[in-house]
């Protein structure tokens, strides 16, 4: 294609953009491509600026357990159009989920960056998991041609999990005795710059012995390897019961942010834990009335810097009751205020699960890109935000 006629393009779909004529694109849809429903979303940009997007694919029905596969598609236009859709993990007739993405750009034995995909496999349903009937496994792929081939499955259960169940495996003799496990719903996150500039981290949840009321067996943790993938360490769980669903973003300082979704559903709003030594333990938690939230997930991003301090964008459905009012917000101040507030899609009936799921991805300078779970988890769709 002429290199004018792209420009031209390009400019024509920023101004669109920026006037707010863009509409949702369908990137995932129920039904298609060999799968009855699709649910949690995942997005990252690779080095050249095209987007890779991911979502279970579910091929019989819509429930949270049984035939799940993780899937994939392209973008080169920044999200305007699509590729054909490509599987990347399968577990057989079991559940693979939970994808994680991430762009290792420190690896001088790949200049040109190696994406990791992180995701979980399971042989029950999480209330069963959880109950100590089936477990859950985590494990990770790569790829060094930008999507195009993944490497063979590597398994890090005994390094990021600890099981009791010797009988399985006995290597799974942990006496924390975790249960239900799931990395991030979204991206994992790589620090870019300090002291520990390199080092990939991925959010997680797991449930702890037998199950408490209120969900109290949940905590959120994280993982994290300094040697691209050959070692990794499991960070301390974040002492606040019923955290769960977490995703994490690098502030200054090597300082860590994790923010997760309360379980416990006796407050409305997101939990927030600050690492001064990149996840390995927590400094300080608290939870941020700024950010409402249904009990659900959310979408946590580093943008920018400005001034040394970092530039958070934040995305969930922003409502007490329901999954709706999708909306992304940004902080220049590292989450202590968060005055910028786009409204990504908000149905203004209180219609159930309207906007859900969610994951967030810069495109430029300008603009935020948003893959969310539409009109009650019947699609994945993406939209571009201008700031």
């Amino acid at each position: 294609m002429n290199k004018k006629r792209v420009l031209t393009s390009m400019l024509v779909w920023c101004c669109l953009i920026a006037s707010g004529q863009v509409k949702p694109t369908p990137v995932f849809v129920s039904g298609q491509d060999g799968h009855a429903s699709y649910r949690i979303p995942a997005i990252v940009s690779l080095p050249g600026g095209q987007l890779l997007a991911f979502a279970e694919g579910r091929v019989k029905d819509s429930d949270d357990f049984g035939d799940i596969n993780i899937v994939m598609k392209r973008s080169s236009d920044h999200g305007k159009t699509w590729s054909a859709l490509t599987q990347v993990a399968d577990y057989d007739t079991m559940q693979a989920g939970n994808p994680a993405p991430v762009v290792d750009l420190t690896d001088p034995d790949f200049p040109g960056g190696r994406i990791f995909l992180f995701y979980n496999t399971g042989n029950n349903h999480e209330g069963q998991v959880r109950k100590g009937k089936g477990y859950r496994e985590v494990w990770y792929i790569t790829s060094t041609d930008g999507g195009g081939t993944w490497s063979v499955p590597v398994n890090i259960t005994t390094q990021v999990h600890r099981p009791l169940q010797p009988a399985v495996n006995p290597a799974w003799n942990f006496p924390e005795d975790w249960r239900s496990y799931a990395n991030t719903p979204g991206h994992a996150m790589q620090f870019s710059r300090g002291q520990y500039k390199g080092r990939i981290y991925v959010a997680a949840n797991h449930s702890a012995g037998t199950p408490k009321k209120r969900f109290e067996d949940y905590q959120a943790h994280g993982y994290y390897t300094d040697d691209h993938g050959k070692t990794f360490h499991l960070g301390a769980s974040l002492p606040m019961p019923g955290s769960n669903e977490a995703t994490a973003t690098e502030l200054s300082h090597g300082k860590l942010m994790i923010n997760t979704r309360n379980q416990r559903g006796d407050v409305k709003a997101r939990l927030v834990g600050i690492s001064a030594d990149g996840g390995a333990s927590w400094e300080r938690t608290y939870t941020d009335p700024q950010l409402p939230d249904p009990v659900c997930e959310g979408s946590l991003l580093n943008i920018g810097w400005k001034k040394n301090k970092a530039i958070l964008a934040f995305c969930n459905a922003a409502d007490t009751t329901t999954r709706d009012n999708l909306t992304l917000r940004i902080s220049y101040d590292e989450g202590r205020t968060w005055p910028g507030k786009y409204v990504i899609a908000a149905s203004g009936k209180a219609i159930p699960s309207y906007a859900a799921y969610s994951d967030i991805v810069k495109i430029d300078e300008q603009h935020i890109g948003v893959l969310y779970e539409a009109d009650n988890y019947t699609k994945i769709v993406f939209v571009p935000q201008s700031l």
